[in-house]
């Protein structure tokens, strides 16, 4: 099978915003008495979805979380990020190779965060018409490292690639050990891009490059060749 598509996670690939995940993720559980640190968000929570990394959190510090309680953190998490989003920079290369892949192949995003706060970002860095589809945490029944999130966006781009696509089609790019595992689960060719972690840890990628500047797109196919 040669690739016909791409796939990528968002947070930490495309754009640099896991900084400000971390800020409006930590207001938000400092108002219900949670603190959590830089280095415990980095080694702990990264990869999970709001709702996820408000789970965690929570159980580390050995705090109860009903209901009520969850909904308030995950309200004021999404509020306080969306105050952050003009602060978002676009990773070195993103643009560029987004651009160059575009051109000959769809292109979808799978990733943890809210579809909503996706496409604002997509659209305020000019790469929303890039992309044939969004996937984000209320698309997919579950979350990251399971294959959920990558297999439906190889399923929503079944339509843009003559009506059907294989994820062993696909090449995905991830920046965290969860989202390795959720793409290679999923079956696909994976480019490990060492933005959040080291890139000892993304070896279990089919390839790791410490920026998407180090990458052609041309190249790629050839991870298909085995």
């Amino acid at each position: 099978m040669g690739l016909r598509a791409a796939v990528f996670d968002f947070d930490g690939v495309i754009v640099d915003s896991e900084p400000l995940h971390f800020r409006s993720l930590q207001d938000a559980l400092l108002s219900e008495g949670v603190r959590i640190t830089r280095e415990e968000y980095w080694g702990h929570l990264l990869a999970y979805d709001d709702r996820g990394s408000i789970r965690h959190a929570f159980e580390r510090h050995g705090e109860p979380l009903d209901p009520a309680r969850l909904g308030r953190v995950e309200q004021r998490k999404v509020e306080r990020f969306a105050e952050l989003i003009p602060e978002i920079g676009v990773f070195p290369g993103a643009r560029e190779l987004v651009g160059a892949l575009a051109g000959s192949l769809p292109l979808a995003i799978a990733s943890g965060a809210r579809r909503e706060e996706i496409e604002a970002i997509l659209a305020g860095i000019g790469l929303r018409d890039s992309f044939r589809a969004v996937v984000g945490a209320q698309d997919a029944a579950r979350t990251k490292p399971d294959p959920a999130p990558y297999l439906e966006a190889a399923r929503q781009l079944a339509d843009h690639a003559g009506g059907a696509l294989a994820p062993a089609e696909c090449v995905a790019f991830e920046d965290s050990v969860p989202g390795l595992m959720s793409a290679l689960r999923a079956g696909m060719k994976v480019v490990g891009v060492a933005h959040s972690y080291p890139a000892v840890k993304l070896q279990s990628a089919h390839r790791v490059v410490e920026s998407l500047t180090a990458l052609e797109a041309g190249s790629l196919g050839a991870l298909f060749e085995d």
